[in-house]
């Protein structure tokens, strides 16, 4: 068999991962680690939209317009 070897290193999130899935995890058990990897993520870009939110000075009027507003292309038919 031919050994590759991986052109960009792994991150230390990927290590990790590799490791807690190096042992048997049951089917109940994998959706559990697969929903809160979910809930880290949301958690982490709940708090960057909080963040942007906050540099901008956004307010709820602000925020009530840009969900009245169409930013969709017009393409001629």
């Amino acid at each position: 068999m031919e050994q590759t070897t991986l052109r960009m290193p792994l991150n230390n999130a990927q290590l990790e991962l590799l490791k807690l899935f190096s042992c048997h995890l049951d089917e109940a058990e994998l959706q559990e680690v697969k929903q809160i990897l979910v809930d880290f993520l949301a958690v982490r870009a709940t708090r960057l939209a909080d963040k942007v939110w906050e540099e901008k000075g956004w307010t709820n009027n602000d925020m009530d317009k840009l969900l009245e507003t169409h930013l969709r292309t017009h393409y001629k038919q």
